[in-house]
């Protein structure tokens, strides 16, 4: 068979991995599929940047419109990062009838609704399993896998940056600024970490999986999301006493009327469930459907090789498309949802640690605030042997939605018995 052109745009991390590992495994992806992949060139930003794999310097250009241009290039891998350099050139790629790989989980978070209107609209298809959980092929999962399913629920640990941090806050006690510099130092962590840190990676993974699994692309501005950087020692050890693991979880699942309930953010996990014992780098997804039930996918988030073995499965599904036609696209939309619940009518359990003053009344005070807004108490953790001007209190409550404990815990940060910004975590029970 005829090699099928690819071109790369965006030679970093992946983009490197992917020429590696195509060129290291092409006899065997060859066998296996009866047709080889020959890239024929890469675009990248700067031609004098050294780069950590060797290739042969005319594949290179800084032009992406060559990669549209050459006739011999069949599929192009977008992998450069960003959003609009990546859309535009996305746009032009389908409009030209190239098939498209990417592993961007920004572009199809934030603009995944017009690329696969367009995809349909030029019968090419668009594939992205890269975008989300790395190595994990969680995206023909949800896609194809679980097509006879309603899904129940969808609960995944989804940025191995923060999961690491989290990990070593857990292992060694030591607080957020420590474990952020040592996974930085490590290679965990970006030089700038801000979309691990404050929860917008994960939630753009999370995003592209509800839009998957309920049929409908979701509004960003509509989820709630929120980071790990409030997270305490503190809290990672109150959380160990009650039982619990820290975890920035992304939480998708269908709530009343069929509108659907999107939250990313740290969470308390019984340690019985599975995903609390998630560690390190590692992500894990875990997918209840009416008919298949419970399934776990565990894997590498994240680095060279696992995200650009993900690449070259989807090239390979794209080399099935170039000889096949297909029905989808990369996405299939239905009307069998259609909304996001808003945020402060989701339903939790919460965790709420408090600095208050040590004095009687403070307690009855806090449960009268929760109280007027219909809100009980499960339990009350108050250490004993505190030295200060305030001491730690924490309470966890009962289900309440979310604008209602908000409002509450707003009151409760105005009483004088308060003294700093109260900490409010979701617990979740996977009921």
């Amino acid at each position: 068979m005829e090699p099928i052109g690819i071109g790369l745009a965006g030679f970093g991390t992946v983009g490197a991995g992917v020429y590696k590992n195509l060129a290291t495994n092409g006899d065997l992806i060859s066998q296996r599929m009866g047709a080889r992949f020959e890239v024929r060139k890469v675009a990248v930003r700067d031609l004098s940047k050294p780069r950590s794999v060797e290739a042969p310097e005319a594949l290179f250009t800084t032009n992406l419109d060559e990669l549209l241009s050459d006739p011999s290039i069949r599929i192009v891998v977008e992998l450069m990062g960003g959003i609009e350099i990546p859309l535009e050139f996305v746009r032009k790629a389908i409009r030209a009838g190239k098939i498209v790989v990417t592993g961007n989980k920004a572009l199809l978070a934030e603009h995944g609704q017009e690329i696969f209107h367009l995809a349909r609209e030029h019968r090419v298809p668009v594939f992205y399993e890269a975008a989300v959980a790395g190595g994990i092929p969680i995206i023909k999962v949800v896609r194809e896998s679980y097509v006879g399913n309603r899904f129940l629920s969808i609960h995944g640990i989804l940025n191995g940056t923060s999961n690491y941090i989290l990990t070593r806050m857990t292992d060694t006690g030591m607080d957020f600024a420590p474990a952020l510099e040592e996974a930085k130092q490590l290679g965990y962590a970006e030089a700038d970490p801000t979309l691990d840190i404050n929860g917008w990676d994960a939630a753009h993974k999370a995003l592209i999986l509800a839009s998957l699994a309920y049929g409908f692309w979701l509004d960003p501005d509509q989820i709630f999301v929120s980071g790990i950087d409030q997270v305490t020692a503190a809290d990672i050890r109150f959380a160990d006493e009650l039982g619990y693991r820290l975890k920035l979880l992304a939480t998708i699942q269908a709530g009343p009327e069929n509108a659907i309930e999107v939250r990313v953010c740290p969470t308390l996990i019984p340690k019985s469930h599975v995903l609390a014992s998630v560690n390190g780098v590692f992500n894990a997804v875990a997918v209840k459907g009416d008919i298949a039930g419970d399934s776990l996918f565990y894997g590498r988030g994240a680095g060279q090789d696992p995200t650009s073995s993900s690449v070259i499965s989807d090239l390979a599904e794209a080399a099935a498309a170039i000889e096949s036609p297909r029905f989808c696209y990369g996405f299939t939309s239905h009307d069998l949802y259609g909304k996001c619940q808003p945020v402060d009518e989701s339903i939790s359990r919460y965790y709420l640690r408090l600095a208050v003053n040590d004095r009687p009344g403070v307690l009855a005070a806090i449960a009268g605030a929760l109280g007027e807004a219909g809100i009980g108490i499960l339990s009350v953790i108050q250490p004993e042997g505190q030295e200060g001007d305030s001491v730690p209190l924490v309470l966890m409550i009962h289900d309440a939605s979310y604008g209602a404990m908000r409002k509450a815990v707003e009151r409760i940060a105005g009483l004088d018995c308060v003294r700093d910004q109260p900490v409010l975590l979701h617990v979740e029970s996977f009921s």
